[in-house]
């Protein structure tokens, strides 16, 4: 047979090797080749399913009762709060006194550590005084001081050096400094609060010393408190 007569059947056999092997034959021009496709994922989670990102807590609780055993610790996020227990006679002050109480603060089981600053005293949400144009409130002097130790005691003798954290008039003066908790429970900050009734107290015009017999005041207090 001629060599003309062989080559149709040599074509035809490229072609079909060609397309064996996973090439076109694109209208007489060149060859397209096939491929093939797959696709992988990955997942932010746990081996079993679950999440594997999420967000921390940070949760602050607090104790008005010493010696602040850990099972009296619970949460009061709004104005007025707990109650601080005040020494007796809180409501029979007379110029020169002061009483005092305090109060302790952690973070919770699962909390992140943070920071707690004491902002200056409100009037509390819910209770009446007697108080005609806010003279006692005024006249009130306030003072804070803080320990780590949740067995230390309240009273005049916790005043002394830079534990002294607030030291001014009731109706404006908070903390400057922050005190840090740790995480998980991991430490107590206790605060021990003195009010005060000056000697010679600042009074507004037209209002004597003796005029302030008789009155009363409830001033709250914010922990404002930040995950560290």
């Amino acid at each position: 047979m001629s060599a003309l007569t062989d080559a149709p059947s040599s074509r035809r056999r490229k072609f079909f090797a060609l397309a064996a092997g996973g090439a076109l034959v694109v209208a007489g021009a060149g060859y397209t080749l096939a491929s093939w496709t797959d696709t992988e994922w990955v997942f932010g989670g746990t081996a079993d399913g679950g999440p594997a990102v999420g967000t921390s807590r940070f949760e602050v609780e607090q104790n008005v009762v010493a010696p602040f055993l850990p099972t009296g610790f619970v949460q009061a996020e709004t104005n007025p709060g707990q109650s601080l227990s005040f020494d007796v006679g809180a409501l029979a002050l007379s110029p020169g006194d002061a009483v005092y109480a305090d109060v302790a603060l952690r973070t919770t089981t699962g909390s992140v550590a943070g920071d707690l600053l004491l902002q200056p005293a409100v009037p509390s949400a819910t209770s009446t005084v007697v108080d005609p144009g806010g003279a006692l409130w005024g006249a009130l002097r306030l003072r804070v001081a803080t320990t780590a130790s949740a067995s230390a005691t309240c009273g005049a003798d916790a005043f002394v050096g830079p534990a002294v954290v607030v030291d001014g008039a009731l109706a404006t003066t908070g903390a400057t400094v922050a005190q840090t908790l740790a995480a998980s429970s991991g430490s107590v900050q206790a605060y021990c609060f003195e009010i005060s009734l000056p000697e010679s107290p600042t009074l507004p015009d037209g209002v004597t010393l003796d005029g302030l017999q008789g009155r009363t005041a409830a001033p709250a207090w914010q922990f404002a408190a930040e995950s560290a």
